[in-house]
């Protein structure tokens, strides 16, 4: 089912619709420069021309259930003989896809050369499952980035983990988020070390009912890949065009060692034991919180050693936060028995 450029036809003009179809989009995210603008082709007849980095389809009937020849050539090319890369694709009739293309066609000037490829959801949305929702698909497409955790560190909701050891090429399922204004922290593989933040404002962008994919792109070390596109996060919608760049944040955290933080025992059924090092205790707030960002319970400390009550909370996981004012220092998950 995964083709590279399976879903490039949805510029298809109706010639190659047949009454059997699936709802398709496309992300260019390969910051290669030698990828920067391709054509593309269906069967012998150039579909898309000049589709350029950080671009994405609008959703399109695309043929289905049945085989077709999807080819990618430089722009500007003169036929289908120009193509660098040629697959066979089938689509599910009836399915909706986000196709994300992501790596390095160049053997040689990146640190991840020859990655080229595609991911494929096969689950996409076109619109949000609540009209009050803003459902968000997150993808990681740079090759340079280490596996990341997504931590909301906004006013209203700070500490709630959105994204969870996601590595690159991987999705993490849809988000169904309140339409609201988010700041989203990117935090290292511990989960405790701030790497960076960015504004994602839902809200002002007037996204109420919407289904967008988050696209981490570009390139942690330009230096290192042919001083090509910095990293980002950015937003395709499904209407298509020009991704939209999500702005820098304050990182609004310190770099924490992994061990400041000490929670036991974990799994715990009745008392949690908190142990604090190298932080600042005094007045230092605790709160508990479901995983669909729910508070629990919130508590005052200013101990290095403090213990909460949880007996009566039902089994599950949960994740405990501890902030200094807006400023989230760390988390920790939790399992209830």
């Amino acid at each position: 089912m995964k083709n590279l450029f399976l879903l490039l036809i949805l510029g298809a003009s109706t010639t190659f619709m047949p009454a059997q179809t699936a709802r398709v989009q496309v992300i260019h995210n390969s910051a290669d420069a030698a990828a920067e603008i391709v054509d593309v082709y269906l069967g012998a007849t150039l579909l898309l021309p000049n589709f350029e980095f950080r671009t994405a389809s609008a959703f399109i009937d695309a043929p289905a259930g049945t085989p077709i020849d999807v080819s990618v050539a430089p722009p500007n090319s003169t036929s289908v003989a120009d193509a660098i890369y040629t697959e066979t694709a089938t689509l599910d009739i009836g399915a909706t896809y986000i196709v994300v293309v992501d790596g390095n066609i160049s053997s040689t000037g990146y640190a991840l050369p020859d990655s080229f490829g595609y991911e494929v959801y096969e689950m996409g949305r076109e619109v949000a499952t609540s009209s009050t929702n803003t459902d968000v698909l997150v993808h990681h497409g740079a090759t340079d980035a280490p596996s990341v955790d997504v931590v909301e560190n906004g006013v209203n909701n700070p500490g709630v983990l959105l994204v969870n050891d996601l590595s690159y090429s991987e999705f993490q399922g849809y988000l169904e988020l309140p339409t609201d204004d988010y700041i989203l922290q990117v935090r290292d593989a511990s989960g405790t070390v701030g790497v960076a933040a960015y504004s994602a404002p839902l809200s002002t962008l007037s996204l109420d009912g919407a289904a967008i994919v988050v696209v981490a792109s570009g390139f942690l070390d330009p230096s290192q890949n042919s001083n090509g596109e910095a990293f980002g996060l950015f937003v395709a919608l499904p209407s298509g065009g020009a991704l939209v760049e999500l702005p820098a944040a304050n990182l609004g955290v310190e770099n924490f060692d992994k061990n400041a933080l000490v929670v036991y025992p974990n799994p715990v059924k009745n008392e949690l034991n908190i142990q604090l090092s190298s932080l600042e205790v005094e007045n230092l707030n605790v709160r508990l919180t479901d995983m669909q960002g729910r508070t629990i319970s919130t508590n005052v400390i200013d101990t290095v050693n403090a213990t909460l009550d949880v007996s009566a909370l039902a089994s599950g996981l949960y994740q405990l936060v501890i902030s200094n004012g807006n400023n989230v220092l760390d988390t920790k998950r939790l399992i209830k028995n």
